[in-house]
């Protein structure tokens, strides 16, 4: 907040605010004081003054981390793993460094290291809390932080996004396999990824109360993204969800049990590099084949971001072959007249 104290035959401005380094200047004209303590707020609302070095030096960057551990992250679905990513960066020697001192090339250091014992995507999966950290204690904490020290750090490495679908015959032998099971849940998990592209906790998540028969729609409440959404069914998805025994869940499995017997099944069915969400990628492609467009399929899908949507969408190429096949000979079929027209270049109108 902006003081004006008359010294003298002058007018003393002075700027405070808490995390930021205290600035004055004194002038001779009431006016000329008021527009610069004007100019300065506007600074200091945008974080362009000069930073308190009193404040960063005061925390440690394992001091940040532990807290937005407790508070932030402590409520996410996935508070298990990031613990265990967070508990990592906590026993690293650049924890035990002053927010002052952390640079970007700490944290460059500290991936290069990762890099020897993990593949880049999992490194950049354990960083993604710790740059969100920095964006909360700067915009809810209130600390100076003038810019984010992983904001422009690169990861190196081949893209590898995975295209991986269903080959022929693939969802029978799984199916078969899975049929010898004692649980017979693994079944209908099996068609209901394939039919709703929903992710494995959507599935085992699902309440007999989410189900609306009448209106063929299910209501998934716990998602990745946190937005609950309603999303259509097919005939085979809604009989698989009628059929299944349980009452109040209608698949009462844990997720580790359910991994466990997803790896049994694809190992007797003889199936290797097969992911379970590899079914979501599956179903997503044959919802574009079916002829749905982008929007009817983030509906389902539950995707907010359109590129993040191209990336779960591989359709089969041989299907993209057929169809140029049929392009082409539609235009065969097309009369010479259209296709060879006679009017002179200089004599023919076009209409837009």
């Amino acid at each position: 907040m902006a003081t004006i104290r008359k010294r003298g035959d002058k007018y003393e401005v002075q700027i405070r605010r808490s995390g930021l380094q205290h600035v004055s200047k004194s002038f001779h004209a009431l006016k000329d004081a008021k527009a610069w303590a004007r100019h300065m707020e506007v600074q200091a609302d945008r974080h362009e003054l000069p930073s308190d070095p009193k404040a960063l030096q005061q925390v440690t960057l394992g001091e940040l981390v532990a807290r937005y551990r407790d508070t932030i992250s402590s409520q996410k679905r996935s508070s298990d793993r990031e613990w265990f990513m967070l508990s990592t960066l906590l026993a690293h020697p650049v924890s035990r460094k002053r927010l002052s001192e952390v640079t970007g090339s700490d944290f460059a250091a500290y991936r290069d290291q990762r890099l020897q014992d993990i593949k880049p995507a999992s490194v950049k999966r354990e960083l993604a809390p710790v740059r969100h950290l920095f964006e909360v204690a700067r915009d809810e904490w209130g600390l100076p932080i003038k810019e984010n020290p992983l904001a422009r750090l690169q990861f190196k490495g081949a893209d590898r996004r995975r295209e991986r679908r269903l080959r022929p015959r693939e969802l029978d032998r799984l199916i078969e396999a899975a049929k010898v099971r004692r649980n017979s849940l693994v079944v209908p998990i099996i068609r209901l990824a394939v039919e709703t592209g929903m992710r494995r906790g959507e599935i085992l998540s699902i309440r007999r109360s989410d189900i609306d028969a009448v209106n063929r729609t299910l209501l998934i409440r716990e998602t990745k993204n946190g937005h609950p959404r309603t999303i259509p069914l097919t005939k085979g998805a809604l009989a698989v969800l009628q059929h299944c025994p349980g009452e109040d869940r209608v698949f009462p499995m844990t997720p580790n049990a359910f991994r466990l017997a997803w790896q049994r099944v694809k190992a007797r069915a003889g199936i290797e590099d097969l992911h379970f969400h590899d079914l979501r990628h599956e179903a997503i492609s044959r919802f574009f084949e079916m002829g749905l467009n982008a929007t009817e399929v983030a509906l389902i899908s539950g995707h907010r971001d359109m590129r993040m949507l191209a990336r779960y969408t591989h359709p089969q190429r041989q299907l993209i072959s057929q169809k140029l096949d049929r392009a082409t000979l539609e235009g065969d079929r097309l009369p010479n007249r259209l296709m060879h027209p006679t009017t002179p270049p200089s004599q023919r109108f076009w209409r837009c």
